[in-house]
């Protein structure tokens, strides 16, 4: 990371380390927002596509590919750690093809709390190495890093409370 950012955000969720992590284990669901239109991805979205091992272990690959106003963006991640039920993150590999930031490691780490389990989400990211991208980069990066690492901490909160 030669420019590394960083964000991160927490909350404790009323259920225990194993369910939780099965839950953002399953990368389809814990990047759910990827997927929906929203205004933050400019009425874009993007498609998921994973390896035989589904994101669930060291060395998967997870692809992204979608469009943002006409733009086609990529990125192409690898599992780094997968440490059930405490720790799992990813890195990108490769260059990717995104907008307001470059490449990025990511992870989920859940602790013990007498409510549940501690949810901690977090992005370390470079801004990207395009001339224009980087100064978008350097304007909206942030923003983006912290919807979503918010996006992903809010859809395990919100799946907890309609499971409980």
């Amino acid at each position: 990371m030669n420019e590394a950012q960083h964000y991160e955000r927490s909350q404790v969720v009323g259920a225990g380390r194993e369910e939780v992590f099965d839950f953002v284990d399953d990368h389809v669901q814990f990047s759910a927002h990827m997927g929906k239109s929203s205004g933050m991805m400019a009425g874009g979205r993007m498609d998921v596509d994973m390896d035989e091992k589904q994101g669930r272990a060291v060395g998967s690959h997870i692809r992204m590919r979608g469009a943002i106003l006409g733009v086609e963006i990529f990125l192409d991640e690898v599992v780094t750690v997968h440490d059930r039920p405490t720790r799992k993150e990813w890195e990108t590999v490769g260059l990717p093809h995104l907008i307001v930031i470059g490449s990025y490691r990511m992870g989920v780490h859940l602790g013990s709390d007498a409510g549940g389990t501690l949810v901690r989400v977090f992005i370390d990211y470079d801004l990207p190495s395009g001339v224009v991208t980087h100064e978008l980069g350097r304007l909206f990066g942030n923003v983006y890093a912290k919807w979503c690492v918010d996006q992903m901490l809010e859809g395990v909160v919100q799946h907890f409370r309609q499971v409980h």
